[in-house]
């Protein structure tokens, strides 16, 4: 009773002062805040694709602005650049006023947790200025998405391969190891089965000829990658178990499968049985998945900062903040230049028909080569820790 009477008077006392008020218009909630960011980055990414298929009936005002010469620089994949410059431009600024943010009594922890009319309206306005970018500008921006795309992917390859590594420490620990023998046994034969019945799958869907060598490579490497991750992690002086190799070579079979079906829709070697009517949901159907999968990936990617610090604290204190805003950020400024890939195709004199996402070689090999960056990176954490060691016992005692 005592302490809900305390309560009431401390509630009180803040409405007197005028404090509650303003920590409700101006609220400090981290982990509420993650996801009002990814709601923004999604409402974005649907504004670029409304505008790369229905740009040029709906948005026909777009005309009339002097940069666009006839709407043709406004709209389609010149639009979908222009959206994603401005959504760019918002989260690095927020990288910017928020990186180095270490405590929850920090300001800037206000401001990244808070302020939501001011950043909605920052958002849009940065937006609608991007339209009035010069189109010089804007192709230069093109080439630079590229590469931030390509960041991107390195940083959700890491942060993958780290979130694997950790899943496979935590299940060898002397807490767990006893406890989760066989659920540990059971996951990765579950992974191990999933890995080959999809490469069954997609030597049956896309390598209906035999004239179709580059599907043959991609999927038989695919496999090759499989068995030499298998290998070097059960290496007695790695020792790593079969749980990771497992769970990357879901991740490569995932990769391979997504890059073939990247593959322009005129490829012979790509199997599309159907009616056209059942043809169009499944198109549909597949890029509500991958615009919510790229929404997701930047979000589970943005907030696993632990993995890129080089100094790790052993304990976190209460005042910490729960991960790092500038990080968290940073991540949602690079996926803004690669949604802007995705819906380009990697390439800005690419049309995209409607409702296709990351269709055209560019892509294909883009994904192709992020899954054989992938398998290497696995690879050098299982192996660099014993090169290195080797290393420092041949150097000469001081």
């Amino acid at each position: 009773m005592e302490s809900t009477t305390s309560s009431t008077k401390t509630m009180y006392s803040m409405i007197i002062n005028g404090s509650w008020f303003d920590q409700f218009r101006n609220g400090s909630n981290p982990w509420m805040a993650r996801y009002a960011y990814s709601l923004m980055f999604l409402i974005t990414n649907l504004l670029a694709w409304a505008v790369r298929d229905y740009g040029h009936s709906a948005l026909t005002e777009m005309k009339r602005l002097k940069e666009c010469e006839g709407g043709k620089d406004c709209l389609g994949a010149e639009g979908v650049l222009r959206v994603s410059l401005g959504c760019f431009t918002f989260y690095f600024a927020m990288f910017l006023s928020t990186a180095g943010t270490s405590k929850l009594d920090d300001r800037r922890e206000c401001w990244h947790s808070g302020w939501w009319s001011a950043k909605i309206v920052m958002k849009v306005v940065l937006i609608i200025l991007s339209f009035l970018v010069p189109t010089e500008f804007i192709s230069l921006y093109g080439q630079v998405a590229h590469f931030g795309a390509g960041v991107f992917l390195v940083i959700q390859l890491i942060s993958i391969i780290s979130f694997i590594t950790w899943l496979n420490d935590c299940c060898q620990s002397e807490k767990y190891a006893d406890r989760c023998r066989i659920h540990v046994m059971l996951l990765a034969t579950a992974a191990y089965v999933v890995c080959i019945l999809g490469i069954i799958l997609m030597y049956i869907w896309y390598t209906p000829q035999p004239s179709c060598l580059l599907n043959i490579f991609f999927i038989t490497w695919t496999l090759v990658l499989l068995q030499l991750m298998t290998s070097v992690s059960l290496h007695p002086n790695v020792n790593a178990g079969f749980v990771t190799p497992g769970f990357m070579g879901l991740y490569l079979v995932f990769l391979c499968w997504s890059a073939i079906r990247s593959e322009p829709p005129e490829e012979k070697c790509i199997h599309r049985a159907g009616t056209a009517a059942k043809r169009d949901w499944l198109t549909i159907i597949s890029f509500v998945v991958a615009v919510l999968a790229m929404v997701i990936a930047t979000f589970s990617t943005g907030i696993d900062s632990q993995c890129f610090q080089f100094m790790k604290k052993e304990r976190r204190e209460e005042d910490d903040v729960p991960y790092g805003y500038g990080f968290f950020h940073f991540v949602f400024a690079t996926g803004a230049m690669y949604f802007a890939m995705l819906l380009i195709g990697w390439n800005t004199h690419h049309t995209m028909k409607k409702w296709t996402i990351d269709v055209g070689w560019t892509s294909t090999w883009v994904k192709i080569v992020n899954e054989w960056l992938g398998a290497c990176i696995y690879i050098w954490m299982l192996v660099a820790p014993i090169i290195l060691k080797s290393r420092q016992a041949e150097l000469p005692a001081p």
